[in-house]
């Protein structure tokens, strides 16, 4: 990240937790002023005590400076008092605005993360964006939470301190301005050098957390081809990368403290000797107020200054790094907030609507086992009901993932109503790309995929797919029971929708046998169920959203051919009355198809239904015979 991006990232960050405790923030900035006036006036009294009370308490005795004396100790204990309280307070209103930031923070991007396209997530590592929401929110909480204050506060420290200085001696100022310049110098380069290597351990982090999140997931496949020791390798590897970033960002860290500690005891040396010399030969004290002789008072403030001011250099100077991680962590996630959200310029709604004797549709505020497309005309001003049937058309569509490497080449197809239509071909040749196509997940740029006659890019996003079923050969369950996880296709369902929608997939019966029945809880994607009963879940929940269309993705092809009978049954009933896509690598799934396209290489080099496609002795039926001589 190049310095623009850091100020950018800081400034940001700074006007989003503004943004939210404006109040609160000005009340820390109150308290830190006072408190670190508080804590370098104290040397102002320690001069007054010695010049005024002591050293004249030496000749004329106690009683003669009693009352000076108390009014100093009293005023010094104000002055402490007042400090102690600001810090506790700023302290307790920190902790709240640091937790609720990473609240907001925390929030906002998830909000955004649901927004995304699906095109983020198929290009970034898992694991990276998981790093977002841990180490870069950990590091923003040290940030706001300990760095900041500590450095505002060091920087005030530090420049009531100067103006202390220059009121009581030029020369010594002068002396204190020479080892500072020596401080910083020391500072920069290995304060810079730890924050160089602070970032690129987060970086090395993010990169660890991705592979051992892969490994997790991939973790029967690593069994399954005795890949452990590889993996073992490939991992050792980035650790130790990770271990030499973190070593050196100690490294530079815990040296610098240190030497500023040993700077700042030459420098305490240093200045008694200049003191001394000054005191010895009554030389002209130049100072704020004019030119006034220096005192042992003097020089004993002075040397209290020194030894404070390095302290708390040394204490800024361990925070350099941390805010440098900081800063680091909100550029990456102003960069997630950044990302381009899925756009969606769909202005038609679904809707409910019920049906009148003379067939026109009127629209319903509940549900009526209806639909239809709200259609809203802004130039008349009028609107129109589009009954949703599930007629769905492509007309020459081309589509690529990457600029210049098309996948799908003038597709053309139509699906009426309550027909299925089947995608056969080998991996690659771009099925899956059209039922992404469908729900959108990906635009396009060029042909029309039209929806009830609708234009699917003039339809909403969420409407759109709300209208669609989708069964996918990975299942994901989340955790949770398995009634909710069924309940997941339509959060209002009720328990009977969703026992019936089971009893439609053919689920109820394993459902019922497991221990706690549809109240068991599932974890780990449903780890403790077969691949054939995690399916039929999925089947299910897609069941209870009742959609007018479904898509079937390869939904059998990693289950058993036993099992895969019962879960053809379920989806058999699902597909009932409903226009149907699937896709299939066994073609004995497809033979009951309307119609089946063949696909290679993003073309549709064949189209008809089976008894036409075996007639054709083309490529299906290539594929369709040596299937049955596999088998």
């Amino acid at each position: 990240m190049d310095e623009k991006k850091k100020i950018h990232s800081f400034r940001r960050l700074i006007a989003y937790i503004f943004h939210y405790y404006p109040v609160q923030l000005t009340v820390v900035m109150i308290c830190i002023v006072i408190s670190s006036c508080a804590s370098v006036v104290s040397t102002f009294f320690l001069q007054r005590l010695i010049d005024d009370c002591i050293t004249p308490g030496i000749t004329g005795g106690l009683s003669s400076v009693w009352v000076t004396f108390t009014s100093i100790l009293c005023v010094m204990a104000a002055f402490y008092v007042a400090g102690i309280v600001c810090a506790f307070l700023y302290t307790r209103i920190m902790a709240v605005v640091t937790q609720g930031t990473l609240r907001n923070l925390r929030d906002d991007m998830f909000k955004h993360m649901q927004k995304l396209p699906i095109q983020y997530f198929d290009t970034n590592a898992h694991g990276d964006i998981m790093s977002t929401y841990t180490n870069d929110t950990d590091a923003i909480r040290q940030l706001i939470g300990q760095s900041l204050p500590a450095l505002i506060q060091s920087m005030l420290t530090v420049a009531v301190m100067f103006v202390m200085m220059l009121y009581y001696s030029l020369w010594l100022t002068i002396t204190v301005l020479v080892i500072l310049g020596i401080m910083i110098a020391v500072t920069k380069r290995l304060g810079g050098a730890s924050s160089r290597y602070m970032m690129l351990q987060q970086k090395s982090l993010a990169k660890e957390e991705g592979f051992v999140e892969e490994m997790m997931n991939g973790q029967k496949v690593v069994k399954v081809f005795c890949h452990e020791e590889e993996s073992k390798e490939a991992f050792t590897a980035l650790n130790e990368q990770l271990f030499i970033n973190g070593e050196k960002a100690n490294q530079y860290g815990n040296i610098l403290m240190p030497i500023l500690n040993n700077i700042g005891n030459i420098m305490y040396v240093l200045l008694a000797v200049v003191g001394g010399l000054l005191v010895y030969f009554h030389a002209s004290n130049f100072c704020l107020t004019g030119i006034s002789p220096i005192t042992v008072g003097i020089i004993v403030s002075f040397l209290s200054m020194a030894r404070q001011l390095s302290q708390t250099i040394g204490q800024a100077s361990m925070q350099i790094s941390m805010i440098a991680m900081g800063v680091a962590g909100a550029g990456r996630i102003f960069q997630l907030l950044d990302e381009e959200i899925e756009e969606d310029h769909g202005y038609v709604t679904l809707v409910h609507v019920t049906k009148n004797e003379n067939g026109e549709l009127k629209e319903s505020s509940v549900p009526t086992g209806m639909w239809a497309w709200k259609h809203p005309h802004r130039e008349q001003g009028t609107l129109t009901y589009t009954e949703l049937t599930g007629d769905i058309r492509m007309e020459g569509v081309d589509f690529s993932y990457v600029p210049e490497k098309l996948v799908l080449h003038d597709i053309s197809l139509f699906a009426k109503p309550g027909q299925k239509i089947a995608f056969v071909g080998a991996t690659g040749a771009g099925k899956t790309t059209i039922t992404n196509l469908i729900n959108r997940f990906y635009d396009i740029p060029d042909g029309k995929i039209r929806y009830d006659g609708i234009n699917i890019n003039k339809i909403c996003k969420p409407d759109l797919r709300r209208s669609l079923g989708v069964v996918l050969q990975d299942v994901n369950l989340f955790t949770g029971t398995v009634m909710e996880n069924i309940r997941y296709g339509k959060l209002d369902a009720t328990d009977e929708e969703c026992i019936a929608a089971s009893k439609l997939a053919n689920a109820d019966d394993f459902i019922t046998r497991l221990p706690d029945g549809y109240d068991t809880v599932l974890t780990g994607n449903g780890s403790s169920l077969s691949q054939g009963q995690r399916q039929l879940i999925s089947i299910a929940r897609a069941a209870v959203a009742d959609p007018p269309v479904m898509i079937l993705d390869e939904a059998t092809s990693s289950i058993d051919t036993r099992t895969e009978a019962l879960v053809q049954k379920g989806m058999d009933n699902l597909m009932k009355g409903r226009t149907v896509f699937v896709i299939a690598h066994r073609l004995s799934t497809v033979k009951n198809s309307d119609a089946i396209m063949v696909l290679d290489h993003g073309r549709i080099i064949e189209r008809g239904d089976h008894d036409e496609l075996i007639a054709q002795k083309g490529v299906y039926y290539q594929l369709y015979t040596g299937a049955f001589e596999l088998e």
